[in-house]
């Protein structure tokens, strides 16, 4: 028997220290007018020396099983979402087991960039509905600070630290909060958006690199494709959408998708200005942002969108 996944809690953890645009103007030739008029951005948040990846995704589980007001004896998996583990490995997901000493079930990290939230969600909803798991805490965290070259002013600028959680449970009787789900990716796109460096490439961890204009047209496009291909495979219109929830790049992707689906600005949510682009984290600290300040209730269709390097997208279609 197919069972029904619910969204049961959530919960969002972001670093103390904050970098402004004013901070940043120290430290690389910049200004807080050339961040906010290219990307929107007034400030990021960053780990402090010492704070692991795991540290930030502890914190947000902890805070979505309060939300959830489950024990971590209820949980029977852990998916991480990271592009910054702590180490090569073991996943950091065994490492936010451990801190939550979880003794039973199984951890695994899931690689897909700033789509890395909406994949791991997706295996967890498939786990959920194949009655292969009770309950399982999502999460994406990264601290993109470590990979970052602080003297590119057309990188450095647009990331920041943080982690987001969300808990998924089954349901025998209701119906699933998960719709449906779409990913995809294209690696003819590899080298438009990556690190230069790995562990098989040159035994070293890399720095982020970007071709900004190629992802910039690439992340525009596809992501409002990808909103159209859920809603039209599932017969839902785009007006009877409540929340758009997507990953948080640029205010300028975003706008340009809001515009290109005839969309307003208040059906899209929009972290990025205090957040930056936290990749794998952004769309669950988005949408604790959004449930906090009331933006959906129980009922409302929402969609999870995003696209990171790969290239990797996808979307997922929610009746919240």
């Amino acid at each position: 028997m197919t069972c029904a996944t619910k969204i049961l809690g959530c919960g969002s953890y972001l670093p103390e220290k904050i970098l402004t645009n004013e901070d940043l103007a120290e430290l690389v030739d910049t200004s807080d007018s050339w961040i906010r008029t290219r990307t929107g951005i007034t400030q990021r948040h960053i780990a402090k020396e010492g704070e692991l990846t795991s540290d930030l995704g502890f914190k947000a589980a902890e805070l979505a099983l309060i939300d959830a007001e489950l024990n971590i004896s209820q949980i029977d998996a852990i998916i991480v979402a990271t592009t910054t583990p702590d180490n090569i490995f073991p996943s950091t997901a065994t490492k936010i087991q451990a801190k939550l000493n979880m003794k039973h079930g199984f951890a695994f990290d899931v690689q897909a960039v700033c789509s890395g939230f909406v994949y791991a969600l997706t295996i967890a909803d498939k786990f959920i509905k194949s009655n292969s798991a009770n309950n399982i805490l999502v999460i994406g965290a990264e601290t993109l600070s470590r990979i970052l070259n602080w003297q590119d002013r057309n990188s450095c600028v647009l990331f920041g630290d943080g982690a987001g959680a969300v808990i998924l449970g089954r349901d025998q009787t209701g119906e699933s909060d998960i719709i449906d789900s779409m990913l995809h990716s294209d690696g003819d796109f590899y080298n438009i958006l990556n690190t230069d460096g790995g562990p098989s490439l040159n035994g070293g961890m890399g720095k982020i690199t970007m071709q900004g204009k190629d992802v910039f047209k690439n992340a525009v496009s596809k992501m409002s494709a990808t909103v159209k291909e859920i809603t039209e495979k599932n017969q839902i219109p785009l007006e009877n959408i409540k929340l758009i929830v997507p990953h948080q790049a640029n205010k300028r992707i975003l706008d340009a998708v809001a515009e290109r689906l005839n969309l307003g600005n208040d059906k899209i949510v929009s972290t990025v200005n205090i957040h930056a682009n936290t990749s794998a984290s952004s769309i669950p600290l988005a949408l604790k942002e959004a449930l906090g300040n009331n933006m959906v209730s129980r009922g409302d269709y929402m969609i999870f969108e995003a696209l990171g390097a790969g290239l990797t997208w996808g979307s997922m279609l929610i009746k919240y």
